[in-house]
């Protein structure tokens, strides 16, 4: 898969970049940096693509992606189609490794943070009690000014480090290849089944979206993302119930068919399988 390569350049005046974002169209494509980037979800939902991994994001989500490792937010519709009425609120730092000097990770006494930006590579979700913590830091960041901005993002790594709390979102086999004639192919790709995953997306029509036949598609997903066509489709789909659920405005059943099922036998062992748990039991325990 090919992601855009983004720079990202601080300004003369700060040796790191951190700002807020009101607008849900930010950085909306497939991408990749050398600069880590740490970001907090103040307001905002809709598909997070990180790795090969792929799932919802929501209110208050903080999360840390490594250094050149694709992803990519894809905000619901709604904050496109009712902008006057649903605005997103976003806090993002990005932060080269070497940014302090490039013996100050080798300090023995950041060796907590030497490993956070390792641990980095995979993606990291945080979650429990850290969370609110490392999102009013990240808040501090982007809102102070000169030597306090470093001292909170210290302070967010060091918090991150202690955190017991922690999902890894990407494989430990993934491995980006970025060739540069699948520039935009797999853009294409989520954007079309992300749009229609409700309906049933057969294999000529998604592979004349990627502009490759058939037979080559099949091989092409499955190499670049780990998983055929057909379990990316379904991990959008459940994650589609997911939200649904929490939602608790219809019926599991009337779920089943809003996220793009048309059997409640196949939704059910679906769900289980990606989640772990029934629909319901998610349900409940969310709730």
């Amino acid at each position: 898969m090919k992601p855009h390569l983004l720079k990202v350049s601080p300004t003369s005046a700060q040796s790191f970049s951190a700002r807020r974002d009101m607008m849900p169209d930010v950085n909306n494509r497939w991408h990749y940096h050398s600069a880590l980037e740490l970001i907090y979800f103040k307001r905002g939902r809709g598909t997070q693509f990180i790795g090969d991994s792929i799932k919802n994001f929501s209110d208050g989500d903080v999360v840390l992606v490594g250094s050149n490792l694709p992803h990519y937010w894809r905000f619901d519709s709604e904050y496109f189609e009712n902008k006057d009425q649903t605005t997103a609120d976003i806090y993002v730092v990005h932060f080269e490794e070497s940014f302090w000097g490039s013996g100050f990770l080798n300090l023995p006494e950041n060796a907590e943070i030497k490993k956070v930006i390792e641990h980095s590579k995979q993606g990291m979700q945080i979650t429990g009690k850290s969370k609110a913590i490392i999102a009013d830091l990240i808040v501090q960041i982007v809102e102070t000014s000169g030597t306090k901005k470093i001292l909170s993002l210290l302070e967010a790594l060091m918090e991150i480090s202690h955190c017991k709390e922690i999902n890894y979102l990407v494989s430990l086999g993934f491995q980006s290849n970025f060739q540069d004639a699948e520039k935009d192919r797999i853009q294409a790709i989520y954007n079309y089944t992300l749009t229609n995953y409700k309906k049933k997306i057969d294999l000529k029509e998604i592979a004349g979206i990627a502009k490759i036949s058939p037979n080559s598609f099949c091989k092409f997903f499955k190499s670049r993302s780990r998983k055929t066509y057909t379990q990316f489709t379904n991990e959008i789909r459940i994650g589609q119930a997911c939200k649904l659920l929490i939602e608790n405005q219809m019926s599991v059943k009337e779920i089943c068919y809003e996220s793009g099922f048309y059997n409640f036998a196949s939704f059910h062992k679906c769900f289980k399988d990606i989640m772990g748990k029934s629909p319901l039991k998610y349900q409940q325990e969310f709730m």
